[in-house]
């Protein structure tokens, strides 16, 4: 059995800067990019952000808004409209989609985070369905804060035993201050927060620090983890084949 995957796509990727909408385009290039990978035999989940942002403008909103029932309400329009361009796109493919919400109770309590490893361990099983993670923000307080989907996707590659993760963001990965150089590889996690700029979008919640969170936890549990261009996933493929400069690439330690 080939190794799992699991990507994260982040709101900066999935939807306009302007008004916060769905990114047509963007969604077609990532879902074109791992319809390949699973055509060449890959076992891919996927995490993917967007709700909120996408369920911004049905509210007339030009952010972000502060009110948790707000945010929850466009969390529930909005991942009705996700799953919905999801569906389609993969179709394409002849692929079908499996929509996985999740909270911290699903992750941290062992009876249910058993139940939900089962659940996609059998989708996975099942070469034609692409399971598609997020956060349950219609309903789940406790869970709507800063970098939620960065440290989900994290925990779901620890619960699943995954690999790598890829985390996709709207930058080629970590920079260097200095010359704004990609960082091709961090082999030490002391120390790196130095190389952060901590910004966020009007429609994104987190920033590149809480990623370095999520990286650390992988990296802990055995996991390689990757920061990557999420409006180039075609980079994607040459990620898995072990291609370097196209990404911020941690190792697990030996």
């Amino acid at each position: 059995m080939n190794p799992l995957t699991v990507i994260k796509a982040g709101t900066g990727v999935l939807t306009r800067v302007s008004d916060g909408t769905l990114d047509g385009g963007s969604l077609v290039r990532l879902v074109t990019a791992i319809a390949g990978l699973l055509e060449e035999g890959h076992r891919c989940l996927l995490v993917s952000s967007g709700a909120v942002g996408a369920g911004v403008s049905a509210f007339g909103l030009e952010g972000y808004p502060s009110d948790l029932t707000t945010r929850q309400a466009c969390a529930a329009v909005g991942q009705a409209r996700l799953m919905h361009t999801y569906e389609n796109l993969f179709r394409n493919f002849g692929l079908s989609v499996a929509q996985v919400l999740l909270s911290g109770d699903d992750l941290h309590r062992p009876e249910r985070a058993a139940n939900v490893r089962n659940t996609l361990d059998r989708l996975l099983s099942e070469p034609g369905i692409v399971p598609i993670i997020n956060e349950n923000d219609s309903v789940a307080v406790e869970e709507l804060r800063v970098g939620d989907n960065d440290m989900l996707s994290a925990a779901v590659a620890r619960l699943m035993g995954a690999s790598r993760l890829i985390l996709l963001t709207s930058v080629d990965g970590l920079l260097n201050p200095e010359t704004h150089a990609l960082v091709p590889e961090v082999s030490e996690l002391d120390g790196i927060e130095s190389l952060v700029k901590n910004e966020k979008g009007r429609f994104s919640i987190g920033g590149m620090a809480t990623k370095l969170s999520a990286v650390r936890g992988a990296v802990e549990a055995g996991i390689e983890v990757h920061i990557a261009h999420g409006r180039k996933p075609e980079r994607l493929a040459g990620i898995l084949a072990g291609e370097k400069g196209i990404s911020t690439r941690f190792p697990i330690k030996a």
